[in-house]
């Protein structure tokens, strides 16, 4: 996890200087350096899970670095769309595809899908049909685990995402000639460090996926991992290894005999190039705890609220003071805005401002911005040394109707 680079911390002090609202600061210049040192490979077909940050410019850095787009609604889909991306390169994910999604997914000439439930199959059968074209699908498949483990994905847990593998060996997949089975998807941990961890379940998933394109007659030409990759949030953790990563997948492609391995990436692929500045209201004390009440909290970066772990803080000024405790909250009426305890200069005060790391992904679009009205950040990038907005804060009376 880096600190804050010169060019970037200065970017943001000028900034502070003239807004007085929280803000996010994109560095394209250092995503693209990272896409391009992660896709100049031929393992792994790398696609961007738009959920991760779907504002236009960090799509179309993700379209110059040669990425293919996943997308789980028909606004993520009109967004990539609108950025000039042929429509041939977007696979539909998500669980929730309805027949109207469908049809105007196929409208707009998608005609990659991962159908979650046999529904599903018999809606796109029905609607490529009717237009008369071949649609590539993928079954997503949730598999079971005796380790019990938990996950935000889901982990062990029952999840809305695919169906067990016995449950999709009843599909007759002849009675769909529409469409084209050409693999399976299966996805079901996120945010991973540990390169062997990663590797040890996707070795576990070999057995019962290759037995189920046997039981349904399938030649498993693609099978998508999905993402899961993970980013550091601490100082403890060190970032994942990406060519040990690589080296896995090309023993697991030799080894199933598979054709096209895919990953959707979203916080591996964006995480570390995003910040997000947040002004200090106050510092207190209270039961023997030092708080910091922010302007921002998780009607911005709802993340610490969802997961229990913080996004990286650190204070903007220098300061030679002695670091100390502080519990983070947001404005919101309610405890559950927390933004974490980090470790701080203790001489911080209201003329204060604290830069959050590692934003790129899963921080404003994630958020729940319209609890108590106040403004929305505005969002700025960052590119050869030139800062430009992409969006306004805006505050109540301009979204509120």
């Amino acid at each position: 996890m880096q600190t804050l680079s010169t060019p970037i911390k200065a970017a943001i002090t000028e900034l502070t200087t003239t807004q007085h609202e929280p803000f996010y600061l994109y560095d394209l210049d250092k995503l693209a350096q990272h896409l391009q040192s992660i896709n100049d490979q031929s393992i792994v077909k790398l696609w961007y899970a738009v959920k991760a940050n779907p504002l236009s410019s960090i799509i179309q850095t993700l379209d110059n670095a040669g990425f293919d787009f996943d997308v789980a609604s028909s606004g993520e889909l009109k967004q990539v769309l609108s950025q000039g991306i042929d429509a041939k390169r977007v696979l539909n994910t998500g669980p929730a595809k309805s027949k109207r999604q469908i049809e105007e997914f196929l409208s707009l000439g998608v005609t990659t899908f991962v159908a979650e439930s046999v529904n599903q199959v018999i809606w796109l059968q029905d609607a490529a049909r009717r237009h008369d074209t071949q649609l590539r699908i993928l079954l997503r498949v949730q598999l079971r685990w005796p380790n019990n483990e938990k996950n935000p994905l889901g982990g062990d847990s029952l999840t809305p995402f695919g169906l067990g593998a016995q449950a999709w060996s009843a599909l007759c997949l002849s009675d769909y000639p529409n469409l084209d089975f050409a693999g399976l998807h299966i996805f079901q941990w996120g945010n991973l460090l540990d390169a062997s961890k990663l590797t040890s379940l996707w070795q576990q998933m070999v057995e019962p996926l290759v037995a189920l394109a046997g039981q349904l007659n399938m030649t498993l030409r693609i099978l998508d991992l999905g993402g899961g990759l993970g980013i550091p949030y601490n100082h403890q953790q060190a970032p994942i290894d990406w060519q040990a990563i690589l080296s896995s997948l090309e023993q697991f492609k030799v080894q199933t005999n598979i054709e096209e391995l895919w990953m959707e990436l979203g916080r591996y692929a964006v995480g570390e190039c995003g910040y997000y500045a947040n002004p200090v209201i106050e510092q207190k004390q209270n039961y023997g705890t030092r708080q910091l009440i922010m302007a921002g909290g998780i009607n911005h970066l709802l993340r610490p609220a969802v997961t229990g772990q913080a996004f990286p803080a650190s204070c903007l000024r220098s300061s030679q003071a002695a670091t100390a405790s502080f519990a983070l909250h947001g404005p919101l009426c309610t405890a559950l805005d927390s933004l974490g305890e980090h470790q701080l200069p203790d001489d911080i005060n209201e003329h204060d401002w604290l830069v959050f790391s590692q934003c790129g992904a899963y921080g404003f679009t994630e958020s729940m911005p319209y609890f108590l009205c106040h403004a929305l950040p505005a969002e700025y990038t960052y590119q050869a040394g030139e800062v430009r907005c992409a969006r306004s804060s805006l505050t109540p009376q301009a979204y509120l109707r």
